[in-house]
């Protein structure tokens, strides 16, 4: 697949694009015509600035309001089209994209239009150059790509083709498969994006809220599978109009950019329907399949690792054992894993000394390690390594949220294995219930805004999580978006929460924190109210809830007057959806805003949101605990 991005898409000047869309390993950039008028070198110097970044220009856009003008304006028109040709040949680039009209001035015709262009290929054939003709979804008199290539057919000229524009096509509603019948040699470039189904204009809706295919509500593949049904074998090209990305790192981006083109491929293939050329490599391995959080590292320092040790055993897990050659300690608790790294070197070290003691990797549990790394490095994730010890044993590992470690457990190791190998346990270790605490029912993970979409991608194309409706909940500070991933069973959920506003929790724990990560995680238990009783004899705090919040729910709820007392008395929330119901409670944060919630889940399939402003708020209000605790 050859692979292309515009300029438009990515923050920065030009030549800070052109840096990282070739270092995201694309082949051509598409230069839009403003980032080239902005930039201080004349168009020679920018073609050489693309070459030696070892990409070509695909295209040279827009060109807008040629077609079906009266004169004098249509002999300006050509004018103006001479000049751009003169331009792209300093630039280097044989291709131009002129967009349908939105003139006032225009007057509509598709036989006027096809005059125009078939009379502007001549000039474009002297002048060596080639032109695409894209239907705008707001264009005056083609906003349909059956009418644009009706046009594209009548002008029957050589250096006349057509622009497809997933976008353009799929925000009206139309059906790609007219797309089918189009000859793939009129097809000049195909440009991709995505985007949310929102109630807007379509030029608002173009211009602040295109994203990656992958991260939005079109139905991206169809459009693509229509093209590949063509033969088509030109450039995918991503045209991204978005307040975000704009604010964003360009070179994340363009990484995101790059994967999004390999994801949408791989499912095409996946499915059957995309051509594989003879050169093509095979394959990714299928999405990663998953299993559930296999273990929670946390990094830490020898004074904070002993009070994070009795905040795990005052909430039940007990000291399993001791790794052989690292200053690593396990802790267990029914088929939950927690270890505490207080290495002074390696990746823990670093992570400590970034962020203070925090999550610092996750274990997930994988049906096929081996196959899961190679998918993730297909789709452009950084493998991670460091020296293990002889006859030790090494798991592949991923970056993830802010510098992060993803292992990838082999499932049948992740109990006892996986430990029995590198670590000194204790008799019996893998048998205490503690507290009734039995697995992580999800991690959240606080990132920044803009990078919500990122990292739903990360997690989508790699594994096999699908994302939820994204919900906006209030905090005291201002809007949290929260994002849940999740697979078919529901054994692994990723929650990612950003905050445009600097005065949320999120936000402030993104700036304490020295960047994204793991702000909290909720554990599962059969029994809440025996688990917090437990808790709350060991000498755990638990988040005040307001007499308020409880005084509602029983307006709302038909709770049993003793259970409604219980709830009040420890700090039980309680939400109920058409499946079940659900409990949650939570321990106070610590010192830069990590805290862990406590669940219980009677078949319920969300995360409480409803009862998210009520915890915000009370956090809020509260002085972190500072480690150490106890």
């Amino acid at each position: 697949m050859k692979t292309s991005i515009a300029t438009v898409s990515l923050s920065g000047d030009l030549s800070e694009k052109l840096a990282a869309i070739a270092q995201a390993g694309f082949g051509a950039v598409e230069i839009f015509e403003n980032d080239f008028l902005a930039f201080d070198s004349g168009p020679r110097e920018v073609g050489r600035m693309v070459r030696d970044a070892g990409l070509t220009i695909s295209l040279f856009q827009p060109f807008r309001d040629f077609e079906g003008l009266p004169e004098p304006q249509r002999a300006k028109a050509f004018e103006r089209a001479r000049r751009k040709f003169e331009t792209m040949n300093e630039l280097g680039t044989d291709l131009i994209l002129i967009c349908s009209s939105v003139s006032p001035l225009a007057q509509g015709g598709i036989d006027r239009a096809a005059d125009d262009l078939r009379e502007l290929g001549d000039v474009a054939k002297a002048a060596g150059v080639r032109v695409g003709y894209e239907a705008l979804a707001w264009g005056r008199f083609v906003n349909d790509h059956r009418d644009a290539w009706e046009i594209v057919r009548r002008a029957d000229h050589p250096n006349i083709g057509l622009i497809l524009d997933s976008f353009h096509t799929l925000s009206r509603g139309l059906d790609p498969a007219s797309i089918r019948s189009i000859p793939k040699d009129k097809i000049f470039i195909v440009q991709m994006a995505d985007a949310p189904r929102l109630d807007l204009d379509l030029l608002s809706w173009s211009r602040h809220y295109r994203n990656m295919p992958g991260q939005g509500d079109l139905p991206v593949a169809d459009f693509m599978a229509a093209v590949e049904a063509t033969g088509y074998d030109g450039y995918y090209s991503l045209e991204i109009f978005n307040d975000q990305f704009r604010a964003g790192s360009a070179r994340q981006t363009a990484v995101d950019g790059r994967r999004s083109l390999i994801y949408m491929m791989d499912r095409l293939k996946a499915e059957g329907r995309a051509v594989k050329g003879p050169s093509e490599p095979n394959p990714l391995p299928p999405p990663a399949r998953t299993a559930g959080v296999s273990f929670v590292e946390f990094a830490a320092d020898t004074f904070s690792a002993q009070s994070l040790s009795k905040l795990l055993q005052s909430i039940g897990f007990a000291h399993a054992g001791t790794h052989r050659s690292k200053d690593v300690e396990l802790y267990a608790q029914g088929n939950l894993r927690v270890v505490i790294n207080t290495e002074v070197e390696g990746f823990a070290h670093s992570a400590y000394v970034v962020h203070g003691t925090s999550v610092a990797a996750l274990g997930l549990r994988m049906r096929d390690a081996s196959a899961a790394l190679s998918r993730a490095e297909g789709l452009l994730a950084t493998p991670f390594r460091q020296p293990v010890g002889q006859g030790e044993l090494e798991l592949p590992a991923i970056r993830g949220v802010g510098g992060s470690l993803l292992y990838l457990v082999p499932e049948a190791e992740a109990l006892d294995r996986q430990w029995e190998t590198d670590f000194d346990l204790k008799p019996g270790w893998n048998k205490h219930d503690g507290a009734g605490l039995k697995a992580v029912d999800h991690i959240a993970q606080t990132v920044r805004f803009e990078d919500i979409l990122s990292w739903t991608l990360f997690y989508r194309s790699i594994f096999d999580l699908k994302p939820l409706p994204a919900v906006e909940v209030p905090d005291p500070g201002g809007l949290v978006l929260s994002q849940v991933i999740e697979n078919a069973d529901a054994s692994l959920r990723i929650v990612l929460n950003g905050s445009q506003s600097t005065r949320t929790l999120s936000s402030r724990f993104v700036s304490q924190f020295v960047g994204p990560g793991v702000q909290h995680m909720a554990l599962s238990t059969d029994d809440i109210f025996a688990t917090a009783a437990a808790l709350a004899a060991n000498g755990v705090s638990f988040l005040p809830i307001p007499q308020n919040y409880y005084d509602d729910l029983d307006a709302k709820f038909d709770l049993a007057p003793d259970m409604l007392d219980a709830m009040r008395r420890t700090g039980i929330l309680y939400d109920r959806d058409e499946a079940g119901d659900y409990f949650q409670i939570y321990l106070k944060a610590l010192d830069g805003g990590f805290f862990i919630e406590i669940v219980q889940r009677r078949a319920y399939r969300g995360l409480g949101a409803a009862n998210a402003p009520i915890r915000l708020a009370t956090q809020a209000r509260q002085t972190p605990v500072t480690i150490p605790l106890l």
